[in-house]
């Protein structure tokens, strides 16, 4: 195993060559993919409609190509379901992987066309091996298995040739060999439906394996590793797992996490890797140790526009391209992808934290903040007020969600909490201060707001019972893989009906 180790260690690094390139040269390599997007998808339905034949740079395309969302594509991609090919994308698309959002109860279908699969999805996979095996040369990662989590969706079949599942189903159904070898649960258990049984069995299968590494959303990891610690009777991970040395994140903040998984896992050579994936592609990767920044990954087929937040809405507004942006400010993220996604708005937002190269941080989602009274509150500000409150209080969060309190005749608005802790905080009057303070800190729009409690009051904390956020996710058939809690919400629907079930 020693061997195949250096030997996998090896050929991941040689890719670090072509990593280099597209850090000296991003807007050369950027304009290439977006030639051979336009080239492959110019005699599609949809590129004759668009007149693809004629565009001959991105000022043209952004012309003629208005901004889209999944509702204005969804008849398109509804007939490639159906078996229609050269609608969207010039290659035949077999695969859709279903994304459940979190906003509404609505299933996404993303086409997955073999170009995304393995010139995006998979090589994003690579790489972050590649990074890692560079910032870590004494890596034992495949002397074990990788424990992946991945989603809960089975795979279903449409017809003959068209199959879909959640990303994770599709990825894993189309893994090479050598890759099934050294991931574990087996696939039976990766893609059952039942999450609870998922879990149980999870957990009693991989306790014997020798699991060097772990991916997954940080929330189900956690579900995941305590009741591996339940069943072993150990106090942590590293008794169980003692050659773990890597767990890869994403779709959710990291920072609420960190101290249970300090907890779980106490060492200090434990290394963090966060990745930005979605069903619609692989973004970014965190190419630092220790750093809460991520590079943009701009050789996996996807081309990128960048919408400032204050255009958010407008008619037609004008995107900018990655030699347009600036740092530290809020962009929603449009993405035009070799699946056949043009000018798609993904629905994150991001900043850039460098231009030379370019790395971002994911700062929340165009319908993920609070804004009832001006106050623009979004996830990151959500985010850094939280742990200031928790390294003020001693406490750990388990999960949240916020949203408005409306004008109640006399009385001001304000911003209502329901958070469930692993670790409570020694006094929540004093949290909710900090939490307060700190908002005010870094929001100036908040900041005005709560002048004198004109506009907005203090904010209101409810502290829910262990299980709450969980059993909410149940009772709307929303367990594992990428279903998430809603942060931050402008309207309060989640809130009270989290607040119903608490008081039942």
């Amino acid at each position: 195993m020693t061997l195949v180790n250096s030997i996998f260690t090896w050929f991941m690094k040689k890719r670090m060559h072509q990593i280099e390139l597209f850090l000296k040269y991003p807007h050369d390599v950027q304009d290439e993919v977006f030639r051979s997007l336009i080239a492959t998808a110019r005699n599609t339905e949809w590129g004759r409609a668009h007149h693809y034949n004629e565009i001959i740079n991105a000022t043209q395309f952004r012309e003629r190509v208005p901004l889209q969302d999944y509702d204005s594509l969804k008849p398109y991609i509804e007939r490639m379901m159906n078996g229609e090919q050269n609608v969207l994308w010039g290659t035949e698309v077999k695969w859709f992987a279903k994304s459940s959002g979190t906003t509404n109860d609505r299933s996404k279908f993303i086409p997955v066309s073999q170009e995304s699969l393995e010139e995006c999805h998979y090589k994003g996979g690579k790489d972050l091996l590649s990074m890692y095996f560079t910032n870590r040369a004494d890596t034992k990662m495949f002397t074990g298995k990788a424990l992946a989590m991945g989603g809960s969706q089975k795979v279903n079949h449409m017809n003959e040739s068209i199959a879909y599942g959640d990303i994770s189903a599709v990825l894993i159904k189309n893994l090479p060999v050598w890759a099934e070898l050294y991931r574990t649960p087996d696939m039976e258990i990766a893609l059952m439906e039942n999450y609870e049984e998922k879990i149980e069995r999870m957990a009693r299968a991989t306790i014997q394996e020798n699991i060097t590494s772990i991916s997954g959303v940080p929330t189900w990891t956690v579900v995941l590793a305590k009741r591996v610690l339940e069943i072993t009777g150990k106090s942590n991970l590293l008794d169980v797992w003692p050659n773990l040395e890597l767990y890869i994140h994403g779709a959710v903040k990291f920072t609420p996490y960190r101290e249970q998984f300090k907890e779980l896992i106490p060492s200090d050579n434990m290394y963090y890797l966060e990745t930005y994936n979605a069903s619609e592609g692989f973004f970014g990767i965190q190419d630092q140790p220790r750093s809460e920044e991520m590079l943009l990954m701009l050789d996996y087929g996807i081309f990128y526009e960048f919408l400032p937040m204050d255009r958010l809405g407008q008619e037609n507004p004008q995107t900018l391209l990655l030699d347009e942006v600036e740092l530290n400010k809020n962009y929603a993220l449009i993405i035009s992808t070799n699946g056949g996604l043009w000018r798609y708005m993904i629905g994150d937002t991001v900043k850039f934290t460098s231009l030379d190269p370019y790395r971002i941080q994911i700062t929340g989602r165009t319908k993920h903040f609070i804004n009832a009274f001006g106050e623009e509150v979004i996830i990151d500000n959500a985010e850094k007020a939280l742990l200031s409150a928790c390294q003020a209080t001693g406490a750990v969060i388990r999960d949240y969600t916020a949203c408005p309190i409306y004008f109640n005749q006399n009385e001001a608005g304000g911003h209502e909490w329901i958070i469930e802790f692993e670790k409570h905080p020694d006094n929540i009057e004093r949290f909710t201060d900090v939490l307060d303070t700190t908002l005010r800190e870094i929001n100036s729009d908040y900041d005005a707001k709560r002048f004198k409690d004109m506009a907005l009051k203090r904010p209101l904390i409810h502290v829910a019972a262990d299980g709450v956020f969980y059993n909410w996710l149940k009772s709307r058939g929303k367990l594992g893989g990428q279903h998430k809690v809603p942060r931050l919400a402008n309207e309060r629907q989640y809130v009270e009906s989290i607040l119903e079930q608490m008081h039942q």
